[in-house]
């Protein structure tokens, strides 16, 4: 199964991938955990540049997301999944299409395809969307902000509607989920979601 968490930066997401892969762990299961941007070294390089190097253009921006993940695709998930792994990824194409597609204005339509054709198609089984009101983003971040999580409050309430208008898009896909809640109780309901589904 491949999994994915998506979300504002400070929603828990991450929190979240590493409780259920602990968990599917413990079940006896084998897990890729990984993450984007990032997951392998060209990932990690395209990461940096995207996140704290200077300005970078939406467009250089969305491809930038989109070759990074192309190589994670093709290195590190489909083998992965080809062998039986569980497959756990820490944001994936639903970002690209929230961050650069809607907050960056470069068409929700337009990133998605673009995504699409980079990772051949692969989708997760299974996508937990964790909402967070965007104003309470600043208080839940650490204090060495990236490039993007510097943006503004504007930005980030366009990323919440990106994920809020995939959500209506995908609703067999993509599971919400309240990010305000505990961790342990959206840990639960994340398992029992994955071992309810087919």
């Amino acid at each position: 199964m491949f999994v994915s968490f998506e979300g504002l930066d400070g929603s828990g997401k991450t929190t979240q991938a590493e409780l259920l892969r602990t968990r599917l762990e413990a079940d006896g299961e084998e897990v890729v955990a990984t993450r984007e941007p990032g997951g392998t070294e060209l990932g990690e390089r395209i990461r940096e540049l995207v996140l704290h190097g200077g300005h970078v253009a939406p467009w250089a921006e969305a491809l930038l997301y989109a070759a990074s993940r192309a190589q994670h695709v093709e290195q590190v998930i489909r083998p992965a999944l080809d062998r039986g792994a569980t497959v756990i990824c820490d944001r994936y194409v639903d970002s690209s299409v929230a961050y650069q597609g809607v907050a960056r204005g470069l068409g929700l339509d337009a990133v998605l395809a673009l995504n699409l054709a980079a990772v051949g198609e692969l989708m997760p089984d299974r996508t937990f969307l964790l909402l967070l009101d965007p104003a309470d983003v600043p208080a839940r971040l650490r204090r060495d902000h990236d490039r993007l999580e510097r943006e503004g409050d504007d930005f980030r309430a366009s990323v919440d509607a990106g994920y809020r208008e995939l959500a209506s898009r995908f609703p067999e896909r993509i599971v919400v989920l309240d990010g305000e809640r505990p961790a342990e109780e959206l840990a639960e309901e994340v398992y029992g979601a994955l071992r309810g589904s087919p």
